[in-house]
């Protein structure tokens, strides 16, 4: 039996002929979806450490744990799209669930053969769930309600998705960092056979933790499938999808200029927060131990949280454009002053940048969908597929800080946020398509 969603608690202005309702229990749903999302991305940052140390990789090796991640994003977006047009928002979240649970599945055998290429392999299978459900959940919530106040629903949503990244790490430093790690001098010291032994305990450590998210990502896609989602059929109709390609999509402005956003703010949020703790570590900024720095990392994304909470009811009052201008401009400042300064000052000020990357991500990719009807689902694929700038983004700052040093590599995130604040005052207003 289906568990339906309450009666509508308000109604909005008619955008079109459409007239847009709110579900507040529907999208209680959809924030547990962008938890799980949230949770599983951050332990990334857990496996890079642990499979480095259990298949003794250098630094380039190890971060193929990223790029295999994010680069899911741009290879799988499209297909995504016209899955969801195929299925519509629903189904869809319920395939994105399901292909996500497959791939940490996939880490059992993965830990069983003891290869890495095989962690790769299930880990891009659960980086495919995940952009379905990046597709498909984004725009959903977007649409879920008054478009007046979409950028504010997906921020709200996105909150959760920061809670989930906010507490994975801990989590996964007890389940899967719970085994002594050996450095390659102590792995070396140890006979054949009992380095052997090490190497099978490190990788079997993921088994229980990722078969566990996996039992919980198939209950979620069983719940969804029986709970009676709004249908707002009419962005995702297959027909109207086919009929629209993506060069049509790209013509309306605000749209391009959206991919080119969500792109700088992924790449600038993930170098950010991956050159963290060496940063602040260095003698002439915090002089901090790797294991202190990485507690401050962590006020960096519980202010990404909290920054979320707080815009969710902000942006419901004030004009999402101007919002997004004013935080990309106080983050380009705080940039800037990191770049500039050295001690406690550079060091807080780059902690406190992600308070305001809050809204950034929602609020983006809101504006970027505005106004577009049966290609929506298009323009949400073209969107997620941006978010590969986690991928290259970083890759672009590690090559500026070998040559110049990692201060004065943060040029690039501070031109991705001045990018940001055109895209606020300018980029998303929507024009007519001649």
């Amino acid at each position: 039996m289906a568990f339906a969603a309450p009666p509508a608690a308000a109604a909005s202005t008619a955008s079109g002929n459409a007239r847009y309702t709110t579900y507040p229990l529907a999208l209680g749903v959809l924030t547990t979806i962008f938890f799980m999302w949230g949770f599983l991305t951050c332990l990334n940052d857990i496996l890079v450490p642990h499979l480095k140390s259990t298949f003794q990789l250098n630094y380039t090796q190890a971060i193929l744990v990223q790029f295999t991640f994010f680069g899911a994003y741009f290879v799988m977006a499209m297909p995504a799209g016209r899955l969801i047009a195929a299925l519509g928002y629903k189904k869809g979240i319920v395939a994105g669930l399901a292909i996500a649970g497959v791939g940490a599945l996939g880490f059992w055998p993965a830990a069983a053969l003891h290869l890495y290429p095989a962690f790769l392999g299930a880990l891009f299978v659960l980086a495919t769930g995940i952009t379905v459900l990046q597709v498909a959940a984004n725009p959903y919530v977007a649409l879920l309600g008054p478009e007046a106040t979409s950028s504010s629903r997906l921020t709200l949503a996105q909150a959760l998705n920061s809670f989930g990244t906010t507490i994975a790490p801990y989590f996964g430093s007890v389940l899967i960092l719970a085994n002594a790690v050996k450095s390659p001098t102590e792995l070396a010291a140890l006979a054949p056979a009992d380095q052997l032994a090490y190497q099978a305990q490190q990788a079997q450590s993921v088994q229980y933790p990722y078969i566990g998210l996996a039992v919980v990502l198939f209950l979620l896609a069983l719940f969804v499938w029986a709970f009676r989602l709004p249908a707002l059929t009419e962005s995702t109709d297959k027909g109207d999808h086919e009929r629209h390609g993506f060069a049509e999509v790209l013509r309306h402005r605000h749209v391009l200029f959206g991919v080119i956003g969500i792109f700088c703010y992924v790449g600038a949020e993930v170098s950010l927060g991956s050159y963290m703790v060496n940063y602040l570590s260095m003698p002439e900024i915090g002089h901090l131990s790797e294991a202190d720095a990485a507690k401050y990392v962590s006020l960096y994304w519980g202010g990404a949280m909290l920054g979320r909470f707080a815009g969710s009811w902000i942006m419901a009052w004030f004009s999402p454009r101007k919002l997004l201008a004013l935080f990309a401009a106080i983050n380009t400042v705080l940039v800037a002053t990191t770049m500039l300064t050295t001690g406690n000052v550079a060091m807080y000020s780059v902690i406190a940048v992600g308070l305001f990357n809050s809204i950034m991500f929602p609020t983006i990719f809101a504006l970027g969908i505005e106004r577009l009807g049966p290609m929506t689902s298009k323009a949400s694929s073209l969107l997620i597929m941006a978010i590969v700038g986690g991928a290259l983004i970083p890759q672009l700052q590690g090559m500026l800080a070998d040559r110049f040093g990692l201060q004065h590599a943060f040029v690039l995130p501070l031109a991705c946020y001045l990018y940001i604040v055109f895209y606020g005052l300018s980029g998303s207003k929507v024009r007519s398509v001649a």
